[in-house]
């Protein structure tokens, strides 16, 4: 049971997006907020051809598709996130972003607002230190893409109340989620493991030792993973990779979380991954995973 009516999203990317899919599939009134109205407009597309995708495979109904996008609004003035009951934020891995934005969020938010990081990396506590608000502030990593992966990482900060962390536990049990609590460590469970095994994929690629697809169904098909390790690379986003390793080595210096230069290359020559057309596969649309 949660008394969470209204849900703020901020950021419309591929995490952003599917995180509000999760909110509005869930019944929730679910505001995105980007500063880009393009960004919105692409996020608010992707959305409905993903829930049209799920209507085709007799999951869902077309009756439910409407209550969902109706569920669904988009804006590019923060201040509307001040009808939100809590806020989770999913922009890119830069600490000084998150406290810029949450500085601005807390000026406009009630009190009662809970703020949530959806960061793989970044310490919850030091988010939170930035926020204006550290004891209504919980980490809360859904796992990518969102819309289909049901686990969500739930990490209270050292300021956070017991009381803030049962909310935030509430609601994402009524989100139709697994949350599962860690504590507030470098990569929490997931990305501990996860960003040096796909640093270790790409590194096979950089030297040769096979071809992504060679390696990818390698992995697929002796690990029984639905996703080889650069497939989700070029849904994560190349860009993202970067500032994940960048962030992770920061804080552990361990020597396999270290960016691979090929991740640099791939950046400079405009390889990002799906969004793009081209990472370390090719994609003839740039539509959401399970579209």
């Amino acid at each position: 049971m949660t008394n969470i009516k209204t849900v703020g999203v901020a950021g419309s990317g591929t995490m952003g997006a599917g995180i509000a899919i999760v909110a509005a599939r869930a019944g929730f009134r679910t505001l995105v907020y980007d500063t880009r109205q393009a960004a919105l407009d692409k996020a608010r597309e992707q959305t409905r051809a993903f829930l049209e995708k799920s209507v085709q495979r007799k999951k869902l109904e077309q009756e439910q598709l409407e209550q969902i996008m109706a569920n669904w609004s988009g804006t590019t003035n923060l201040a509307d996130m001040a009808e939100c009951d809590i806020v989770i934020e999913a922009v890119f891995e830069d600490l000084a972003v998150k406290h810029e934005l949450f500085a601005k969020l807390n000026e406009v938010c009630p009190p009662h607002t809970l703020f949530a990081s959806n960061t793989s990396t970044i310490s919850i506590t030091e988010i939170a230190g930035g926020s204006g608000r550290d004891d209504r502030f919980v980490g809360m990593h859904f796992c990518l893409p969102a819309q289909l992966m049901k686990l969500v990482e739930m990490s209270p900060g050292m300021n956070t109340s017991q009381d803030s962390f049962r909310q935030a536990w509430e609601f994402c049990a009524a989100l139709g989620q697994k949350p599962v609590k860690t504590q507030d460590t470098p990569g929490f469970i997931l990305n501990y493991f996860l960003i040096p095994f796909n640093n270790d994929a790409i590194r096979l690629v950089e030297q040769g030792v096979a071809e992504a697809a060679e390696i990818d169904k390698a992995i697929k098909t002796a690990l029984g993973y639905p996703m080889g390790p650069l497939e989700l690379l070029d849904l994560v986003g190349l860009d993202t990779q970067r500032l994940l390793c960048e962030a992770m080595h920061g804080l552990t210096n361990e020597p396999r979380a270290a960016c691979p230069p090929l991740v640099r290359r791939m950046i400079a020559a405009g390889h990002l991954g799906k969004k793009t057309g081209k990472g370390f596969h090719a994609y003839a649309n740039a539509k959401m995973f399970g579209a």
